[in-house]
Formats: C-alpha cells, structure tokens, sequence
C-alpha cells in the first residue's frame, strides 16, 4: 500500500467559518481499512446543524456520512469486501471488544469514533464523504449495493434509512397498527414508508405541509387525529413528544429517535405508563444488522416508492457550500459528487 502514501484526494475541510478545499494525503492502510471512491454523498440534515452552530462538533473537520462508494484499495487480508465493489458504511465505527459491543450494541461503543464526525487534524483526516477518497478502518460495517440501487437512492442507508430500521424494530410488530409520525423529513417519510410495508396505518405530520403532501407518495396520511399505537417522533420536538405520548391507546409504544440536541424536559406521569401499559424507548445511530436491512429495504421498494425524486441532483465538490442549507423544495436531500 505504500503507492497510496502520495496520491492526494481532494477533500472539503470545514473549518467553522466554511468549506476549505484541500488536496490532502492518502495514508498506507493497515489491516482491515478501506479507501474508498466516494461516487456521491447526501446532505444529512445533522450536517446542516453543524454548520449552522446548532451541534457542537469536531472542528476542522470533513462532513458527511451519507453516501456510496467504490472500494479502491483493501488493507491486508480480513476485509470483508473486494476492491471494486460497490459499498455503503455505517456512521459508526466500533470496536468489537468492550462490553458494550459484546452486548450488541455497537453504535455506544465504548470507543466510539464516526464517519464525519471526527477531528481533521487527528489520526483520521479522511473520515467524511465530503471528499473524493474516505478512509474505513477496520470495525466499520459495509454493506455491498446491488446493481439496481442508484446511488441517489443508496446513499441515505447509511444514516436515514438505516436509522429507520432501528426505530421499526424498537417499535415492535406493526402489522395492522395504528402508527403516527412524527416529522416528514428523510427520516420520517422513509418511516412512513417502511411502516406501510410492514402492514401498518400511517399517519405523519409535520410544521411543512408541503412535506405531508411528499409523504403520501411514500405511504402517509396526514394526521387526523385519535389514538394510536406507535408513535416514531424524529422531530425532536417535546411539544410534539407530548401530544404523541398522550395519544397512546392501552399497550403503545413511543419511540424517540429525534431528540439528539438539548431541549426543554418533558413531563411524564408515571401513572398514566403504569396503567396503560406503555412503553417509552430511544434510539441513537444503529447496528450493522440494520444498514443491511436499509440495503435490502430500498432495493425491495424501488419499483414502489419513488426514492430517487427526493434527492436533488448532486453538484460539484467545489459547489458543496451551496447545498449545506435546506434542500431545495419538493426534495429531502440535496447531494455532492466528488
């Protein structure tokens, strides 16, 4: 791997004040790593709070933990994929060793480090996708693409929809029941979408009609009201939390999947949880389990829900900070080609 030392990828450096282009090194990979071709990359809406001041994050940094690639070059011998094939990865690169990861739950390893979260000037400068080239290292989960998935349309698996498949499980059985989203962003149309797959009546608000209306395309209805079964909030939202929390009929589940900055607390009568038989449970990031099953669930309702009209097309890597904004509207993500 000792070619790799000098080829440079051009890479986006956030630096706090905006987007740095910079020609930076490819390091030698050691066993188990991964240098990989980014072919296009989404704009997760985490992304956006970072550059607007509303999540605290590394700084300088490269973004982006939302996309597809090629595999270039494989270090050693363990990989479990080839160069060449086409990949997603996870957010999150684990461990496999504390207890935490012995217990299944990955994604709060105790050592924790994330693709596009991690410092630029650290032992990982290639660690986002806003760049030509990323560097996986050993313990980041990869899932192959299957030649009928675009790359518009894979990209969001490694965030937002794999993140749904976490939340769908916490969620339990849907089959036949009444289910109220909360949120119609990337994440919660693909969980009105992902719901009405499993058998469920979806219901999906959202501040933005317009968003409701994109919703119905991907199997929502707007909300009208009544009890519920399952609420999915990915609004963050504690008003919203409230509302959905008290609209539970006997024996429903809330499942928090928005809340991940500081906001006002909620109140919670432990009574009414007693009583009712609710249950109440968050989930953060995901297990690789679940971006293979966003791989498969995109490739099995490719023909049935329209993935690709969602995300705009992608611009230049050198236009990049004129789609860290909103996306533009009728779309839930904007995108980057390296």
């Amino acid at each position: 791997m000792d070619s790799l030392a000098t080829r440079l990828s051009r890479t986006a450096v956030w630096t706090g004040a905006g987007v740095e282009l910079r020609d930076v090194e490819i390091p030698a990979l050691t066993d188990g790593d991964l240098l990989v071709r980014v072919r296009l990359a989404t704009i997760c809406g985490s992304d956006l709070h970072t550059v607007t001041g509303r999540r605290s994050a590394a700084c300088p940094s490269v973004l982006g933990h939302e996309a597809v690639g090629v595999v270039e070059a494989v270090g050693g011998e363990t990989a479990a994929v080839s160069v060449g094939d086409r990949i997603v990865w996870s957010v999150t690169v684990a461990c496999g060793r504390c207890e935490r990861c012995r217990a299944g739950r990955t994604a709060k390893c105790a050592t924790v480090r994330k693709v596009g979260h991690e410092p630029f000037e650290g032992d990982w400068a290639l660690s986002g996708s806003y760049a030509e080239y990323i560097v996986l290292p050993a313990g980041t989960a990869v899932v192959r693409v299957p030649d009928t998935v675009p790359d518009a349309v894979a990209a969001p698996a490694a965030c937002a929809t794999a993140t749904v498949m976490a939340t769908l499980e916490a969620a339990g059985p849907l089959l036949r029941r009444r289910v109220l989203v909360y949120g119609a962003g990337m994440l919660g149309v693909t969980a009105a979408a992902a719901c009405a797959e499993a058998g469920a009546r979806v219901r999906i608000t959202d501040l933005h009609p317009g968003r409701v209306d994109l919703a119905h395309r991907f199997g929502g209805v707007g909300d009208a009201g009544g009890t519920v079964d399952v609420v999915l909030d990915f609004s963050g939202s504690s008003d919203a939390i409230a509302q959905g929390l008290g609209r539970l009929d006997i024996g429903g589940v809330l499942v928090l999947a928005g809340s991940v900055a500081p906001g006002p607390a909620l109140t919670v009568d432990p009574e009414t949880v007693v009583r009712r038989h609710l249950t109440i449970t968050g989930v953060h990031n995901y297990e690789p389990k679940h971006l293979q099953q966003a791989v498969d669930f995109l490739e099995r309702t490719g023909a049935v829900f329209p993935w690709a009209d969602v995300v705009s097309s992608p611009v230049e890597l050198d236009e990049l900070h004129y789609v860290l904004a909103a996306p533009p509207t009728g779309m839930l993500r904007s995108s980057v080609t390296p």
